[in-house]
């Protein structure tokens, strides 16, 4: 216990699993911690002594079951090994620190998740602006950023960090601005200081400078990626030969969008449970380099017209080819996560098993390889003459190995046949010697002409020759006798000694040698890191470019032209996600957009509530986003200039738990589109103004819709809105123009057609939605008669005047008619006479038939 509290002291804040014999044993909290988590059983030590503590452990064979379940519910997790053989100690066994697991540094694929990775983030708050970097240990992917906090908010959002490294003295301001969902760990100040994290990264990439790697500039940066290599020091990861690179995330390289963007368009988080992201739909990767690749693109849409048409050209050159697109994706199928493969190869942490699937992936590329370098399309071509056949590498395997190692190399049977002659000739002596003591026998029987010769075995003498008393005279000089019998001598001979200690030995030998053999071949493979990232990095492209191709093939899509305007262009466009969760029966109704920045700057839509206003705006941002990631479109044509901010002010989202009201965060979500413009933004509002009073509302919507007209960048906008006062706008404004999304009016019904058409609406019809949603017949009866009231009458005073008036009038009635049965019966029998047939007699009868259900009413009221 005392070994235990000086190691527990220097890992405060993480689980201690200590081992001890064949258990890993957790003691007091942590121990009830850890019971709790993982559901076993909390027993005591010393009970009713002072000393009595907590108890709870698992066997350390079960160290892959229990350990995702810390790790996944946030704990830290200090990994606390025997460091010596107790066989070979008197006193207490050695124990010491040998890994420290958290949320954002995991190797073990129960923890990891295939097409997702697993980011630890750091975090500096600089002076003006700030850094940020991010390090997945299990792909070896080093990225670093700086900028405002609105910026870094963006990239947490977007790349979604496992844990995050704050310095100690940034606490608050790290919780107040990026809120309380993210794993944070806090570390001393001194790690975020610029000199030692040149000195930390300098050292790590053995390099004198890191221009090399573009980001020497990125002082800010830089001090977060030394602080995110520090915790790997301190976290026992100590084998990081993955991490070749570092590179920066080059804000102008890629399309501008604000974390309400992203979340707002549902691209690959969703607030609603069970809700399908754009990813969940267009995702047909079948590689994990792959599927970590797509969010990426996602997260991060290109604005180089060049990048964009070269991914283009090859989904185009797919689908014509269908037949080369089903082979590349066959071959993509078989081929394994590399990128945690190889990572593993560089920690060390890596079983026979998955070398040979290491080997297997890298076959699979062959193929690959020549049919995207045969392709007549140079853009594909390029990427297949970026892979490695790793020709060598797979024959080193190949030679090593059996194809069926095992996971666990202390199993033996791992190193293949022929690579030792060494190990061969011990494994022919440990499994085949009854072969050999034949052999000696014949051997053994034509040189003395004794026939009856016996080889056996014994727990005292090991290994003898038995010689029948008959045949005594003719043992050699040189054979030692060990044993009389009656009828029999035993002898041994230096030949039998020498076999027996190599039998002996030979099991234990093997092991000893296929793991020195193994652990060769590992530190060998660990010269190919790089062309085998490389190699992940080119398959993670084609499987996103094939997941393009067969997507637009399967839904329809056509491919986007992008040219040098600022116009956007899209015929018949649909929502990606929307069409695919429709009922069979039903067809998705696709709609016209255009805009440019001389005669359609804006657009403003009008139009009920439910008739998909906000449709047509997310799939306009979700047709743009798709091309510039260089996917094919929802839609019949596409013509677009490059689009360099996308923002969304969609939906009311309160922020209660931040203090905010919902009109508090649709005016700051606002405010940072308006301070951000540029002349190749595209601006989606949707119902601006409604979290607050009418005339308020109609005020605030009007005087951005001036801003966005009005200010130098012209800004490409569509706004929804059922403020149908916003239709005046355009007799002023000359680029602002009317749309609305078109309904069919029935007797008493109203029917959607979710088709946009040029013209203002006339009305809303939200009594009619309410009526859709099942609102009692009273509440529908009593909004219509005052929305005639209000129709009839104009200005705000007069409208509260009506309105006073109007509740009045009705007060009597609505005290005692909402919801009385005997109301609703005398209604009923009432509506249900017939006129025309009713008799005099039969009229007074009904009339003193109701008095009387009247007086009933009323003698209990009076009771």
């Amino acid at each position: 216990m005392k070994q235990y509290n000086a190691i527990k002291k220097k890992y405060p804040d993480a689980l201690l699993l200590f081992r001890v014999g064949d258990f890993y044993e957790t003691f007091g909290e942590d121990a009830i911690k850890t019971a709790r988590i993982l559901n076993i059983v909390l027993t005591k030590r010393g009970n009713g002594s002072e000393q009595e503590t907590a108890l709870a452990g698992f066997p350390h064979h079960s160290l892959n079951t229990y350990l995702p379940k810390l790790v996944k519910a946030g704990e830290r997790v200090a990994i606390c090994d025997q460091l010596e053989d107790p066989k070979m100690t008197k006193k207490i066994v050695k124990r010491g620190v040998t890994e420290l697991v958290t949320p954002g540094v995991a190797l073990s694929d129960e923890v990891l998740q295939s097409k997702s990775n697993n980011f630890l983030c750091a975090i500096h708050f600089g002076k003006r602006d700030h850094g940020i970097a991010f390090l997945d240990v299990s792909t070896g992917e080093f990225l670093t950023a700086e900028g405002s906090l609105e910026y870094l908010d963006k990239l947490l959002q977007n790349f979604g960090p496992s844990e995050v490294l704050v310095p100690k003295n940034k606490k608050k301001e790290f919780l107040k601005t990026f809120g309380e969902e993210y794993h944070s760990f806090y570390l001393e100040d001194w790690v975020f200081k610029k000199d030692y994290a040149y000195e930390t990264l300098n050292n790590h990439f053995n390099t004198n400078s890191l221009k090399g790697f573009g980001v020497e500039e990125l002082q800010e940066g830089i001090v977060a990626s030394g602080a995110v290599l520090y915790y790997l020091g301190e976290t026992q990861h100590h084998k990081l030969e993955h991490i070749t690179g570092i590179s920066r995330i080059a804000e102008e390289e890629y399309v501008w969008m604000d974390r309400f963007t992203t979340r707002n368009l549902e691209l690959y988080h969703s607030t609603a449970a069970n809700a399908v992201t754009l990813l969940d739909v267009i995702d047909k990767t079948t590689s994990p380099m792959g599927g970590r690749m797509l969010k990426r693109w996602l997260a991060l849409p290109l604005k180089n017209v060049q990048k964009i048409e070269n991914r283009h050209r090859v989904v185009n050159y797919l689908i014509k080819h269908s037949e080369d697109l089903r082979k590349i994706q066959q071959h993509v199928k078989q081929i394994s996560d590399l990128e945690r493969l190889i990572s593993k190869v560089a920690t060390g942490k890596v079983n026979p098993r998955e070398i040979v699937q290491l080997k297997n992936s890298l076959e699979a590329i062959v193929p690959v390889k020549s049919l995207a370098s045969g392709a007549e399309e140079e853009a594909l071509k390029i990427l297949g003459d970026n892979l490695h056949s790793c020709e060598m590498l797979r024959n080193k395997i190949k030679e090593t190995l059996f194809e069926d190692a095992p996971v666990n190399i202390l199993k033996g049977k791992s190193i293949a046949e022929g690579f030792s002659a060494e190990l061969d000739e011990l494994r022919n002596i440990a499994f085949s010697g009854k072969d050999y003591l034949d052999e000696m026998l014949k051997r053994e029987s034509a040189a003395t002409g004794i026939t009856s010769l016996k080889i056996a075995s014994n727990n005292v003498f090991g290994y003898y020759i038995e010689v029948r008393n008959s045949h005594k005279d003719k043992v050699p000089e040189n054979w030692i006798r060990k044993q009389t019998l009656v009828n029999a001598e035993r002898y041994i001979t230096e030949e039998l000694k020498e076999y027996e200690a190599k039998i002996l030995g030979a099991e234990e030998k093997i092991l000893q040698l296929e793991q020195e053999i193994f652990q060769k071949l590992v530190l060998w493979i660990s010269d190919y890191i790089q062309p085998v990232q490389q190699n992940a990095q080119v398959i993670g492209q084609l499987d996103c470019l094939c997941s393009f191709a067969e997507h637009a093939m399967t839904e329809n899509y056509c491919k986007p032209e992008i040219e040098d305007s600022h116009e956007l262009v899209i015929r018949n466009g649909r929502h990606p996600v929307i069409e695919k969760q429709l009922p069979a029966s039903e067809t998705y109704v696709a709609n016209d957009v255009f805009l440019d920045r001389e005669e359609q700057q804006i657009i403003m839509i009008t139009g009920p509530n439910m008739s998909g206003k906000s449709a047509i705006l997310r799939q306009t941002a979700l047709i743009v986003l798709l091309a510039q990631m260089g996917s094919f479109v929802p839609a019949e044509e596409v013509k677009m200039g490059i689009v360099d901010k996308i923002f969304t002010r969609v939906g009311a989202s309160d922020n209660i738990s931040m203090g905010e009201s919902t009109f508090m965060v649709e005016m700051n979500e606002t405010a940072s589109i308006l301070n951000n413009l540029s002349d190749r933004s595209l601006v989606l509002l949707d119902e601006i103004g409604r979290g607050t009073s009418t005339y308020d509302g109609i005020s605030i919507a009007w005087a951005i819709t001036e801003y966005l007209h009005e200010h130098p960048a012209r800004a490409k906008t569509l706004f929804a809105t059922h403020y149908h006062e916003l239709n005046d706008m355009s007799e002023t404004f000359g680029r602002i123009k009317n749309y609305n999304v078109s309904v069919k009016e029935l007797k008493d019904n109203v029917l959607f057609l979710r088709k946009l058409v040029a013209g203002g609406s006339e009305h809303s019809f939200g009594i009619h939605v309410a009526k859709m949603a099942g609102m009692p017949k009273q509440v529908l009866h009593r909004a219509n008669k005052i929305l005639k009231k209000l129709e009839e009458s104009h200005g705000m005073q007069e409208n509260t005047e009506v309105l006073k008036k109007s509740a009045e009038e009705e007060m009597q009635l609505s005290f005692f008619n909402l919801d009385d049965p005997i109301l609703e019966d005398i209604k009923d029998e009432i509506l249900h006479i017939d006129i025309d047939t009713l008799t005099p007699v039969e009229a007074l009868m009904k009339l003193n038939e109701i008095k009387r259900m009247l007086a009933g009413k009323s003698q209990k009221a009076r009771a």
